[in-house]
Order: structure tokens, then C-alpha cells, then sequence
């Protein structure tokens, strides 16, 4: 098959960090839906993808923490599992995950030479060059299906579903958790459009898990479905939580399912909308113990989801004083943010730095979060993307003076800078949070713990 594209004369990579900067260098190619050039790379290394069981997790939120309640039952269960997600959040290997443990830089720099001619080849065809999410993804295929030979691979889509190119594959169950106001400058302006484009993960005759809410959501996600013949799992159909005991760091609840119930279970992550991703992976993995014999003792499934760990998502970073990050960057994340505020955290005062990316639903998102603060420090996230922070800051003011609002703004475009003015106006009983965009939060995680710039990106 390679005889057809000329792949002569291309340079190859000699170290990790060039083989990333390469990857990561096809962002100005952008995102643009489409199967050609993945098929096209996949074809010219055999269809590597065939050979691997995928459970595929799209959504609007929820689909990372799916995917770690996903992986650490299965390798609390004894599986080898692959993991495939984005954006990182500390570094790019973060995104190649084998039994928990990211790629070996090595092994990155071997995979991304035996791409980089076809990559090229296919740059100088009428298809144009691949993106970076594409090579990304071709290069989590060729890890999983070459090098390391999981049971599972636990498969996150980048956007949307059915033109996302993570769809290359066949799984053995697809999840959708939700589907919310979000990428809808890609997708389509309407629940219903972006719902049809994440249902296009729903292959024939596979089955496929869902939380989505909105009845017409729930039309779109049944209908396709039934068109593609495939049983479906709905969350307040064949399967619900009910809380059981809910605390800081820890929730216990019951699961009710089609085949059984099983309590008590308890996850460490916060939020109520955690009790709902748990309970998506329970049924996913009920599902594949029914009708694949997969094994999954309950002691297992226990531990595994108390394991489960997701940076970046309600995650206390610090306790003195307490700051806390979360990736909410679309209204239906701040409002589980919000929600959490309210229901899971004590404190005295909330100060809140917030920084976002240009391309989002701002009005609605501050609209959840703003009634809460005490100080909101708005600052700009390190991405070329970036919201500037005095445009950010003129919505603030005018919200503000809409709804009779009365924090304490502080604008900091330097987010080093703002950090610092955070930490210092937040007292012992107080509460710092983080939030906006993933992009600001991969740096002030890397900051607080390990005192360096995070690799952050899609």
C-alpha cells in the first residue's frame, strides 16, 4: 500500500521532546471532522485498530472520569487496559496510558518516526495534512495494538462522535455520557444536532450506554439506537444511583441495575455528577459481564472505583489554605461546579480565579458561578486561544450590574500573578478555586505541585 505515496527524504526525529513539538505542530492544521486521513494512515499500517476491544465514552462532560472508573475497575479486575484520552493536563505522554502508567518517551519517539513519512506522504495528497488529534490518535492505535496488547483499550473521542476520528474503531460497547452546550460552533446550535453527532458512535448491533437527560436528547440517542439495532442502557430507565452518604473526598451510594443492584458503593471524587459517571461505568461493566463474561468481582468493582482518580476535577491541591481546581469551561460544568460549592465544601469566604478560552458560552457559565464568590480574580489562560482578561472582565461587570451583585473583582492577566494574589487573599476558613478552562488549570496544577510549566494541550 505505501508504494503509492512518496515518503522518501523525511527527516527523522532524534529526541522525545521533538517528536512531540512535531505533533504538536500540526495544531495550526486545526480540527477538521473527517475519517479520510485517519483511514488512510490506518490502511497503511494494516488496519492495526481491528485487533483491539474498544469501549468508546463520548459526552459533552464526564467522559474522562467514565474513562478512569473505567480503567481502574478493569485493572483492579486483573485486565490490561489501555487508556486514550484528552486534553492532558501535566504532560503530552499523559494522553498514552498502558495498565495507568503514560507511554514511554522512547516508545513515543519510536511510534512517531514510523508515522512521520505517511504523515508527510499524505500531506502532499489532496487530503492535506493530518491534525495533531489525528496523529495523536494514530498513534495511541499503533501503542496499543503493536507495542503493548491490552484486554481493553478505554477509548475517549476528541469531539463530538460521528466525524471524531477516534471513530475509526469498532468498539464492544459505546458510552455517552451527556450532552450539553458545548463545541456547538462545530457541532450544531441545538441539543438535538450535537446529541446526532455524538450518538454516531453507536455502531450495529453493539450495545451503548447513556446518561443523557434532555428528552430530546433521549429521542435522538433512542432512535439511533434502534436504527442500528443495538440494545440501549439509559440512566433512569435500566439503571439509577440513589446516595447513600455523602461527605468531602467521599460518596457512598446504591446501584440499580437491569440485572442487579449492588451497595454500598463509594467513590472519592466529589460532586453528584460523580455518582452519575460512576454509575454509567457500573452499568458499561454490568453490561460486559452479561453478554461478554467478562469477570468483575465485587470486591473488585469496589475498590477499583474507590481507586479511581481524575486530576483536574474537583481536586484539592492545597489545604493551607485550601485551593481547589476544576476543568468547568461550558455552563453545564459550572453548574456541577456550583453545585458542589454549595452542597460538598464548607467555608468562611469563596474566592474564585477564573480564565477562558475564546470560543465558549461565557454568559451562561459565569451565570452559575458568579452568585457564589466573595473575590473573582480573572486572569488569562496561557493558550492561543485565551479569552483577553479585559474582555472577560467587561461581561463580568456588566452581569454584575444586571443581577445587583457585589464581589470583589480583581483583574490579573498574568496568571502567575493572579495565582499569587489568590493564595494571598484566601484564610484558613476560606476556599480558592481554580476554573475556566483545563488549559489554565494544566498550569496552576503544575505550579502548585511540582513547581514547573505543565506540557498542557489537546
Amino acid at each position: 500500500m505505501t508504494e503509492n505515496l512518496h515518503i522518501e527524504g523525511t527527516s527523522p526525529l532524534k529526541s522525545y521532546e521533538e517528536a512531540r513539538d512535531w505533533i504538536t505542530g500540526l495544531v495550526p492544521f486545526g480540527i477538521r471532522p473527517g475519517m479520510e486521513r485517519i483511514r488512510r494512515l490506518m490502511e497503511l499500517f494494516g488496519n492495526p485498530e481491528r485487533r483491539l476491544k474498544f469501549i468508546h465514552v463520548a459526552g459533552t462532560n464526564g467522559k474522562g472520569s467514565v474513562c478512569a472508573y473505567l480503567t481502574s475497575v478493569l485493572l483492579r479486575c486483573g485486565y490490561d487496559v489501555g487508556t486514550f484520552t484528552s486534553p492532558y493536563i501535566t504532560k503530552f505522554t499523559n494522553r498514552f496510558q498502558y495498565n495507568g502508567t503514560d507511554i514511554p518517551e522512547e516508545t513515543l519517539l519510536q511510534l512517531s518516526n514510523e508515522l512521520k513519512p505517511h504523515v508527510e506522504a499524505i500531506a502532499q495528497t489532496e487530503l492535506g495534512s493530518p491534525t495533531m488529534f489525528e496523529v495523536s490518535t494514530a498513534l495511541a492505535i499503533l501503542y496499543f495494538a503493536k507495542v503493548s496488547y491490552p484486554d481493553f483499550v478505554v477509548w475517549e473521542t476528541g469531539l463530538g462522535g460521528r466525524m471524531d476520528v477516534t471513530n475509526i474503531v469498532s468498539p464492544i460497547i459505546s458510552v455517552i455520557t451527556n450532552v450539553g452546550h458545548d463545541h456547538m460552533d462545530i457541532l450544531g446550535d441545538t441539543i438535538e444536532a450535537v446529541t446526532r453527532e455524538k450518538a454516531g458512535i453507536i455502531k450495529p448491533g453493539m450495545p451503548v450506554v447513556s446518561a443523557v437527560s434532555q428528552p430530546e436528547a433521549i429521542a435522538v440517542i433512542e432512535a439511533a439506537a434502534k436504527s442500528a439495532n443495538s440494545s440501549l442502557y439509559l440512566l433512569g430507565q435500566k439503571f439509577s444511583e440513589a446516595p447513600l452518604d455523602v461527605r468531602e473526598n467521599e460518596q457512598t451510594f446504591r446501584f440499580h441495575g437491569l440485572f442487579r443492584d449492588i451497595e454500598p458503593l463509594t467513590i472519592t471524587l466529589n460532586g453528584a455528577h460523580q455518582r452519575t459517571n460512576a454509575a454509567v461505568a457500573v452499568m458499561t461493566l454490568e453490561v460486559l459481564r452479561q453478554y461478554y463474561a467478562l469477570i468483575v468481582e465485587d470486591d473488585d468493582l469496589r475498590q477499583g472505583l474507590r481507586d479511581a482518580a481524575w486530576p483536574g476535577r474537583l481536586e484539592m491541591l492545597k489545604t493551607s489554605p485550601r485551593i481547589l481546581i476544576d476543568g468547568a469551561h461550558n455552563p453545564e460544568g459550572a453548574e456541577t461546579l456550583a453545585a458542589a460549592l454549595r452542597d460538598t465544601y464548607q467555608y468562611e469566604r469563596l474566592h474564585l480565579m477564573m480564565g477562558m478560552l475564546m470560543n465558549k458560552n461565557h454568559r451562561d457559565t459565569l451565570r452559575h458561578i458568579l452568585p457564589l464568590v466573595d473575590t473573582l480574580v480573572v486572569t488569562e489562560p496561557e493558550f492561543h486561544k485565551a479569552m483577553p482578561a479585559q474582555a472577560l472582565t467587561e461581561l463580568v461587570q456588566e452581569i454584575r450590574e444586571q443581577h445587583g451583585q457585589s464581589f470583589e473583582l480583581i483583574v490579573e492577566p498574568n496568571w502567575k500573578q493572579a495565582l499569587t494574589r489568590l493564595q494571598s487573599l484566601t484564610g484558613e476558613a476560606d476556599l480558592a478555586v481554580v476554573t475556566g478552562t483545563l488549559y489554565l488549570i494544566a498550569d496552576v496544577r503544575s505550579q502548585l505541585l511540582y513547581n514547573m510549566d505543565s506540557e498542557k494541550g489537546w
